[in-house]
C-alpha cells in the first residue's frame, strides 16, 4: 500500500509506452489472423489495469497503409471501450495545439473537447506502414484523429527543413516535454540531420525544468552507409528517447555516454519475420516520471504467441553424417525432425500455467547446407507438424554461406542473378535491389536521364502502394523538364545533349531538388489516377470506409500489388458521377492504351528533344508541400491553446515559447535519471540514483 501511493501521487506521470503493434498482420491466416487484435486488446486492458496518464505509441500500429474494415473496426472498438470513460484527465497540455496536432480540422488534445469522454488520451506518431500517402498526405491514424480517438503528432510536412515541436505537460510540479518525428525515409532524414536541417524547439522558460521524451521511428541499427539514424545526431538535452521500427524488444534503457542520454527500444508486439531478433520476448513498458527521474517498469505480453528460432550447420555434425555418407538426405531430414521436435517440447513446457498463450508456437530452423549437402523436400516435412505448429509451411530454411563474388569487369554482359541471388540475409528491400542493378549498370550509360533513387522510389510506389503509373510519371515528367533545360541552353547537336544530360543529372543527384522532384512527380501520378477516376490503386482509407459494395473481406485479394476488385466489384456500378464529358474523352479502361505507353518508352532523348511529346501536361494536377509556419509566442502571458471558434476546454492550458536547438548541439542540461532494471520492482521508491547535476 504505501510502495503504490509512493509510487503515483499527484506529481508523478504514467505513461503506458508500446511501438510497432502491426495491427492487421496476417489478418486472413487461419491460425494467426486474431494475434495482432488479441494482443493490442491485451495492451489497451494493462494501461486501464494500471490507471495510466495516457499511451505513447512509437508508430506502425497499423500493418498495412490501407488496414480492411475488420482492422479499422476492431481497432475503432478497443480504443472507443478502453480510453472512453468519466475517469478525469489530471495533467495539463501547455503548448500550441495547432502546431502539435496539424493533421486535422481539429488540432486539440481529445480530452479537452466536450463532445468527446476520454479517460486514457492516446498519443502516436506514424510508422513506415502507417505512413501519410497521396495528395492529400493521409494515414491511418489521422481517420482514428479526426474522430478523437488517437492524438497524432510528429508529422512533418517539409521535405526541406524540419522543426519539432514539443507537446508540452504539466502534472503538479513534473514538466514534460514529448517530441514526436514519424517515420521519413532514412537516407533522406540522415541527410537531413548532416546538413542542419532538423531543429528542435526548447521551451524558453525553465528549461532545466523539463523531462524531455523523444518518440522516433527509423532504422537504429546500420543497414547501410546513411540507411540509418546514428543515436549521435539526436540533441544531448534530450533524457529518453523512445525507438519505434526496430522490432528486437531492448525495453531496458540503456545510456548513450556521449550524448548522455537513454534509449528504450520496446520493440514490436507481434513477430512480422521469422528472424533472430524477433525472438526476444514481447514486453510494453510502464513509464513513470517526477521531476527529472524516471523508472520504466517491464510488462511481459501475455499473448504473444511463442516464437524459437535456432541455426544448425550441417558440417559441424561430421559425427552424425557427411556429404558422402549413404541416404545422408534421409539422415539430414530425420536429424532436423529431431530438433524440431525439441522445439515444440520446449515451448510447450513454457506454456504451462498461460492460458492466454497461443496453443501453436512459430517453428524456424535454419539449415546451414554449405559443403555439399543437398536440401529435402521441404513441403514432405512440414506435413508432420501441421497440428503442432502455426507456419508449418516454413519451418525449414535452407541457407548457404555467402559466396565471394566475382568481379563485374564487363558492365554490359552482367549477370545479375549473382548480384541479387538470394542468400541468408532476409528482408531485401526493393530499392536496394535497384541501387544494386544501377551500380553495375553506371558504366555503360543505361542510366542518363534518372537517378537510381528516383527510379527505386517510383518502383517502390509501384509495388508497395500499387500506383501503377509511378514508374511511366517519373519518367515522363523527367523528360519534359529535361527537354525545357536543353531548349533553355539552345544546345542542338547530339553530343552536346548528351554531355547537357548528364551534367544536370550528376547535379541534383542526392540533393533537395532531387526529393522534391520525385515528390511532384509521384504527386502527378497519384493526381491523374483520381482524374481518371481509376480508385482501385488509391490509399485514401476514407473510400473503403464510404464503399458500402457488399463485398466481404475474405473477397479482398491479399496481395497488395494486383489491386483491389478488378474482377468481380465493378467500377461503373459504384456510382462515381464523373459526368458525361469525361465519360466520352476518357473511357473505362486500366490505364493508358498500350500502344501509347509503348511508344512513350521507346523514344531516345534525341528524339524525344526534336518532336516532344504531344500528351498534354498534367503540371497543373501536381500538388506541393510546405511546413506549416511556427507562430512562436515570446511573451509570459498564458493564452489558451486552441482556435478562437473551439468553445471553453475541460482544463485549462496555456502555450509556452520556445527556442530553437538544432541538432547536434551541446548545451549543458542538467539531468538526474533513475530506472529500475530488474522486471519486478518492488521498492518504495525508484526513483532514486545518482543525479547528474
Amino acid at each position: 500500500m504505501s510502495s503504490e501511493s509512493t509510487l503515483d501521487d499527484e506529481d508523478t506521470f504514467k505513461i503506458l509506452i508500446a511501438t510497432d503493434i502491426h495491427l492487421g498482420f496476417l489478418e486472413k491466416d487461419a491460425i494467426r489472423g486474431s494475434d495482432t487484435f488479441n494482443t493490442l486488446d491485451e495492451i489497451m486492458k494493462c494501461a486501464k489495469t494500471n490507471q495510466v496518464d495516457f499511451i505513447l505509441l512509437g508508430g506502425d500500429l497499423f500493418h498495412e497503409n490501407k488496414p480492411s474494415r475488420r482492422c479499422l473496426h476492431s481497432c475503432i472498438t478497443m480504443l472507443r471501450k478502453y480510453c472512453m470513460g468519466d475517469t478525469p484527465v489530471t495533467f495539463n497540455l501547455l503548448s500550441d495545439q495547432t502546431v502539435n496536432f496539424n493533421t486535422t480540422q481539429f488540432p486539440w488534445v481529445n480530452y479537452q473537447d466536450e463532445n468527446l469522454n476520454i479517460s486514457i488520451p492516446v498519443f502516436s506518431i506514424h510508422g513506415n506502414h502507417d505512413d501519410p500517402t497521396g495528395a492529400e498526405g493521409l494515414c491511418a491514424i489521422d481517420l482514428l484523429s479526426a474522430s478523437g480517438l488517437v492524438n497524432h503528432f510528429g508529422h512533418s510536412h517539409s521535405v526541406e527543413r524540419i522543426e519539432i515541436s514539443p507537446v508540452l505537460m504539466q502534472k503538479g510540479n513534473t514538466k514534460l516535454a514529448i517530441y514526436g518525428l514519424g517515420s521519413i525515409p532514412d537516407e533522406r532524414l540522415h541527410r537531413m540531420f548532416v546538413n542542419n536541417q532538423v531543429t528542435m524547439l526548447r521551451p524558453k522558460e525553465d528549461q532545466d525544468e523539463w523531462f524531455n521524451l523523444f518518440a522516433i521511428h527509423q532504422n537504429r541499427s546500420k543497414h547501410g552507409p546513411t540507411n540509418y539514424i546514428p543515436e549521435q545526431f539526436l540533441d544531448d538535452f534530450i533524457d529518453l528517447v523512445v525507438w519505434g521500427h526496430e522490432h528486437e524488444c531492448l525495453i531496458t534503457p540503456t545510456r548513450n555516454e556521449q550524448q548522455l542520454f537513454y534509449v528504450t527500444q520496446p520493440g514490436s508486439s507481434v513477430a512480422t519475420s521469422l528472424s533472430p531478433g524477433e525472438a526476444a520476448k514481447k514486453h510494453v513498458g510502464l513509464l513513470r516520471v517526477k521531476g527529472r527521474r524516471m523508472n520504466l517498469e517491464k510488462i511481459p505480453l501475455k499473448t504473444v504467441r511463442q516464437f524459437f528460432i535456432e541455426d544448425v550447420v550441417l558440417e559441424d555434425h561430421q559425427d552424425l553424417f557427411t556429404p558422402d555418407t549413404p541416404q545422408v538426405t534421409k539422415k539430414v531430414e530425420n536429424f532436423c525432425y529431431a530438433k524440431v521436435t525439441q522445439m515444440i517440447e520446449e515451448a510447450e513446457r513454457e506454456r504451462l500455467g498461460c492460458p492466454l498463450t497461443p496453443e501453436k508456437p512459430l517453428i524456424r530452423l535454419r539449415v546451414d547446407y554449405s559443403g555439399g549437402f543437398d536440401t529435402f523436400n521441404t513441403a514432405r516435412f512440414s506435413q508432420k507438424f501441421v497440428e503442432c505448429v502455426a507456419n508449418p509451411k516454413d519451418i525449414i530454411h535452407f541457407v548457404r554461406r555467402r559466396e565471394k563474388k566475382e568481379d563485374i569487369k564487363d558492365e554490359v554482359n552482367v549477370d545479375y542473378s549473382k548480384v541479387i541471388r538470394n542468400t541468408a540475409v532476409e528482408g531485401l528491400r526493393v530499392e536496394d535491389l535497384v541501387k544494386k542493378y544501377f551500380e553495375a549498370a553506371e558504366k555503360t550509360v543505361q542510366l542518363s536521364l534518372l537517378t537510381e533513387n528516383g527510379m527505386g522510389k517510383a518502383i517502390q510506389e509501384y509495388v508497395d502502394k500499387d500506383e501503377k503509373d509511378a514508374i511511366e510519371e517519373l519518367i515522363t515528367y523527367q523528360l519534359e523538364k529535361t527537354q525545357r533545360h536543353l531548349q533553355a541552353r539552345a544546345v542542338t547537336t547530339e553530343k552536346d545533349i548528351d554531355t547537357e544530360i548528364q551534367r544536370l543529372r550528376d547535379s541534383k543527384k542526392d540533393t533537395t531538388e532531387e526529393e522534391n522532384e520525385i515528390k511532384e512527380a509521384m504527386d502527378r501520378a497519384k493526381a491523374h489516377r483520381l482524374e481518371r477516376g481509376d480508385d482501385s490503386g488509391d490509399l485514401d482509407i476514407s473510400d473503403d470506409l464510404a464503399d458500402i459494395a457488399m463485398d466481404s473481406d475474405e473477397a479482398l485479394l491479399p496481395p497488395p500489388t494486383r489491386g483491389r476488385g478488378r474482377g468481380g466489384r465493378g467500377r461503373g456500378s459504384r456510382g462515381r458521377g464523373r459526368g458525361a464529358a469525361a465519360s466520352e474523352s476518357k473511357p473505362a479502361s486500366r490505364g493508358r492504351s498500350q500502344k501509347s505507353s509503348t511508344a512513350t518508352q521507346s523514344r531516345s532523348i534525341m528524339q524525344a528533344f526534336q518532336a516532344p511529346s504531344q500528351r498534354p501536361s498534367r503540371t497543373g494536377a501536381a500538388i506541393s508541400y510546405r511546413a506549416d509556419d511556427l507562430n512562436i509566442d515570446d511573451s509570459d502571458e498564458d493564452i489558451p491553446a486552441r482556435k478562437t471558434t473551439r468553445p471553453p476546454p475541460k482544463a485549462a492550458s496555456s502555450s509556452s515559447s520556445f527556442t530553437k536547438s538544432s541538432s547536434q548541439s551541446q548545451s549543458s542540461s542538467v539531468k538526474g535519471i533513475a530506472f529500475d532494471d530488474s522486471d519486478d520492482s518492488d521498492e518504495d521508491n525508484p526513483f532514486k540514483g545518482p543525479s547528474r547535476r
